[in-house]
């Protein structure tokens, strides 16, 4: 493992330097190998899905591990997408003239080696690899054991194009064991940032067994309010598609909140459609005052189903629905169905989310939707990167001083003076 992270480091400083040009002729090589190379992919997918179906795997990461013809066609859009964005690295944030001929600079730079730890999902270990690359990172891929043959044939597809455009020999590998990852996070000297997707217990544990900086992708408990001036038709399509467009994900809907003014039309409306759905509803009393859903508890407000689960409560007031949402939510997407502007401001405000919609469906919130060319993750931390992580996440930066013979002596004595003067002007190298 240590042999891995040292390589990994070596081949970072040499992507870093790498041009935009050249990082995109190794993402349209990729886009080509994964074309050329479907069928294996899916029968390695198939064995994967025939396994974890004799294994028992729960239904909803059966459907994240499928990586059919169509995913491979949405992860090949994605890759476009992101040749067509400009690359992040080398910009000139802000320039500053400290004085004269002494010119201060903030360029953006990779953030070097990236360790992600992830779910049964082979589209993301696509999407991960491919804004590592753009952004100039090495990454260390550790996906779940279900998923091991196909995440075994992408990563080789992947090194394989990139290696063959002049990408530089270990810039991407894949880890398979515990151990892998127990040692990995040990590599404080090699690895820059981990990125662990899952559960808030899993988070939590390799925040506390790593030295190494964390940026946290937790639970997605997310949250629908419908307030009283709701247009029900409108608010019913949205929460629907919350719920049901996929449920599998972590910015599906989880729990629903109505204003009790607007629960007697709209409620019935809505188990309308879910029941076509086929999502099990869930109520506090007063919901169940006017539908026949079953009774939930306590520990429903605080559940991400990532199933045909909806879970429903009636709030007196816009101010009760945004106190659940922070108490309950997990800091990943919230949303308001409102016609009031500043009902949505208050909402969008005080609600501490990464992402706070107004009008529109939570699952809205992903970076390819957003036009990140994909992302790495949901970040639910607070830290320099919130929300879906794209390549602007996996960026950082450095300051460039540019002098001619300037000394700090000349300032202590008051020789010279600065002048702090900002000017619009590019790095110059």
């Amino acid at each position: 493992m240590k042999e891995v992270a040292i390589k990994a480091k070596d081949a970072s400083i040499k992507l870093s330097a790498i041009s935009g040009e050249m990082k995109n002729k190794a993402l349209e090589n990729i886009a080509k190998k994964l074309e050329e190379r479907k069928s294996e992919i899916i029968k390695a997918n198939k064995e994967d899905l025939d396994r974890s179906e004799k294994e028992n795997l729960a239904q909803p990461l059966l459907k994240r591990l499928k990586f059919d013809e169509r995913k491979i066609a949405d992860v090949i859009d994605g890759i476009k997408s992101l040749i067509s964005l400009p690359d992040p690295v080398g910009k000139t944030i802000f320039s500053t003239e400290l004085d004269d001929g002494l010119e201060l600079y903030r360029v953006t730079c990779p953030i070097g080696v990236i360790g992600i730890i992830f779910e049964s999902r082979p589209d993301a270990l696509v999407q991960i690899s491919t804004l590592c690359l753009k952004s100039g990172n090495s990454v260390l891929l550790k996906g779940g054991s279900e998923a091991r043959e196909t995440n075994r044939i992408l990563t080789n597809v992947i090194e394989e194009a990139t290696i063959e455009v002049g990408m530089p020999k270990g810039w991407i590998n894949q880890i398979e064991t515990r151990s892998d990852v127990s040692e990995m996070l040990k590599m404080d000297g090699y690895i820059d940032l981990i990125i662990p997707r899952g559960s808030n217990e899993f988070v939590r544990h390799i925040m506390d067994n790593s030295k190494i900086p964390v940026m946290g992708h937790a639970d997605g408990i997310c949250h629908c309010y419908i307030e009283d001036d709701a247009d029900i038709d409108m608010a019913v399509k949205i929460v629907t598609d919350s719920k049901t467009q996929y449920v599998a994900v972590c910015n599906a809907t989880e729990t629903l909140l109505v204003n009790e003014s607007i629960s007697q039309d709209f409620l019935p409306a809505l188990k309308e459609q879910m029941d076509k759905k086929g999502v099990e509803l869930r109520g506090c009393e007063k919901v169940r005052e006017i539908i026949d859903v079953k009774a939930a508890t306590m520990d429903d407000w605080a559940t991400e189903y990532l199933d045909y689960i909806l879970s429903i409560k009636i709030v007196k007031n816009l101010e009760e629905a945004i106190e659940h949402v922070n108490r309950y939510g997990s800091g990943h997407t919230d949303a308001i169905v409102t016609k009031d502007k500043n009902k949505a401001a208050k909402f969008m405000s005080l609600v501490d989310s990464g992402n706070v919609l107004w009008n529109c469906s939570t699952r809205f919130s992903d970076g390819f939707r957003y036009g990140f060319g994909a992302e790495v993750g949901i970040s639910t931390s607070k830290i320099h990167a919130r929300g879906p992580v794209g390549l602007d996440g996996l960026i950082i930066y450095k300051y460039k001083l540019i002098g001619n013979g300037h000394i700090v002596d000349d300032y202590s004595n008051h020789i010279k003076t600065f002048k702090h003067k900002k000017i619009d002007k590019d790095f110059p190298m």
